[in-house]
C-alpha cells in the first residue's frame, strides 16, 4: 500500500470519530454537569481556592482524594471565551503546536510565549501579597459562561455571561459560599450530609462526606502558599497530582496551572513561579489579540489539546495582569465547527473579607 496514498472515506470516518471520542473526554473536565431542578451542597461546581499572604516551604500534597467537590474553570471559570452578545470569535493566530521551535518537556516556550508569561511572572512577584487572615475569606469575583452540552452529544451551546461571586475560608476549614444570579446560594467545601443503608430494608444512617485533603486540584488558600516557588519543581508536583488521570498530561498540567492562577489568590512569588512552570510546557504559543468575557482586549498564551479545544489566558498589555480565560475549538467536532466558544472569563475582584456572604470595601462597586 502507498502510504503516502488519500485516505478513504471509511479511514476519515474512523479518525472523525477518534477525534470526537478524545474531544468528548476533555469536555466532561471543561463543561459543567447538565443542571439539576434542585441543586445541593453535593452539585459539582467550580471551587475557588485563594492563598494566604507570605512564602511557605514547598512541600508534597497528600494524594487528594474524589469528591462531589471538583476544582473546574470560572464558571471558570473556571478554567475560555468572548461570548457578550455582539462580540465575535476572534480567528486564531498561533505558532503550530508541533512546529519545529516546540519546546521540550523542561524547556522555555519559545519566542513570544514564553515573553509574555516573562512579563507575567515579573508583574505577579511584584504585586502586593494578599491580605487575608488566617481565620478569613477570600471573595472572588467574576463574569463567567461554560458551554453545556446534552449527555446524548450534540453541539455546545453558550449561556449569556453572568456574574459569579464566591467566599472561601482561607484554612478550607468552614463552609464557603457560591452566589449567582437567578440561583440559590451554595454551600462550598462544607461536609455534605448523606444517608447510607448497610443493608437492604435498613434504617438510613446519617452520615458525611468528606471534603478531599488539599492538592494542587483542590487546593486550599493556605496550601497554596506553601507551593515551590521553584518553577522546575512547581511543575514537577502539578505533573505529578495532574497525570494520574492520563490522557493529554501536557494538556492538563497547562489548565490545572490556568485554575490556579484564575481562582486562587497565591503569595506573589508562587503566581510567578506558576508563570515561569507554564512556559515549561511543550506547545505553549502566542495569540496576538483576544478578549475576556468582560471584552477587555489583550494578549494571550494558548495551548491547544489533542482534541482540539484551545485555552487560553489573556494578559493586559499594559500591566501584564491576568484577565481571564477563553477555550475555543480549533477545529471540527461533533461539539461544533471550529471557532465554537467554549467557555469564558473575567477576573473582576479579588479581596479579603471575614464571612461568607459579606462584600469587602475594595468589591462593592
Amino acid at each position: 500500500m502507498n502510504a503516502f496514498a488519500p485516505r478513504t472515506p471509511h479511514a476519515q470516518g474512523h479518525a472523525r470519530v477518534a477525534a470526537d471520542e478524545l474531544l468528548r473526554a476533555e469536555l466532561t473536565d471543561l463543561l459543567p454537569p447538565p443542571p439539576a431542578p434542585e441543586p445541593g451542597p453535593g452539585l459539582r461546581h467550580t471551587v475557588l481556592r485563594t492563598a494566604l499572604a507570605g512564602d511557605g516551604p514547598g512541600r508534597r500534597p497528600s494524594p487528594a482524594r474524589r469528591s462531589g467537590f471538583r476544582l473546574a474553570r470560572i464558571a471558570a471559570p473556571v478554567a475560555a471565551c468572548a461570548v457578550v452578545a455582539g462580540v465575535a470569535v476572534f480567528a486564531l493566530q498561533e505558532t503550530p503546536a508541533g512546529g519545529p521551535d516546540r519546546p521540550q518537556v523542561g524547556q522555555r516556550a519559545p519566542g513570544g510565549a514564553g515573553q509574555v508569561l516573562t512579563r507575567a511572572a515579573l508583574a505577579a512577584a511584584a504585586a502586593p501579597a494578599p491580605d487575608v487572615r488566617a481565620d478569613g475569606y477570600v471573595y472572588v469575583r467574576s463574569l463567567v459562561a461554560h458551554a453545556g452540552r446534552a449527555a446524548s452529544g450534540g453541539a455546545t451551546t453558550l449561556p449569556a455571561v453572568h456574574r459569579r461571586e464566591v467566599w472561601l475560608s482561607a484554612d478550607g476549614s468552614r463552609a464557603g459560599l457560591l452566589r449567582e444570579p437567578g440561583a440559590a446560594d451554595v454551600e462550598l467545601g462544607a461536609r455534605a450530609p448523606v444517608y447510607e443503608l448497610d443493608h437492604r430494608g435498613a434504617t438510613p444512617r446519617k452520615t458525611t462526606i468528606d471534603v478531599a485533603p488539599p492538592s494542587v486540584t483542590h487546593p486550599t488558600h493556605a496550601y497554596v502558599a506553601t507551593l515551590p516557588t521553584d518553577p522546575d519543581a512547581l511543575l514537577r508536583l502539578i505533573r505529578a497530582e495532574t497525570g494520574r488521570a492520563g490522557g493529554d498530561t501536557d494538556q492538563r498540567a497547562f489548565t490545572a496551572i490556568g485554575t490556579l492562577l484564575a481562582e486562587t489568590w497565591a503569595p506573589p512569588k508562587v503566581t510567578a513561579a506558576l508563570y515561569e512552570a507554564a512556559a515549561r510546557i511543550p506547545g505553549v504559543t502566542v495569540l496576538p489579540s483576544a478578549k475576556d468575557a468582560a471584552g477587555r482586549e489583550g494578549v494571550a498564551v494558548a495551548r491547544t489539546s489533542d482534541g482540539g479545544a484551545q485555552t487560553q489566558w489573556i494578559f493586559d498589555r499594559a500591566t501584564s495582569a491576568f484577565l481571564g480565560e477563553r477555550t475555543v475549538l480549533t477545529e471540527d467536532t461533533s461539539a461544533g465547527p471550529a471557532g465554537t466558544v467554549l467557555g469564558v472569563s473575567a477576573v473582576l475582584a479579588k479581596a479579603a473579607a471575614t464571612a461568607p456572604g459579606e462584600l469587602p470595601g475594595a468589591a462593592r462597586a
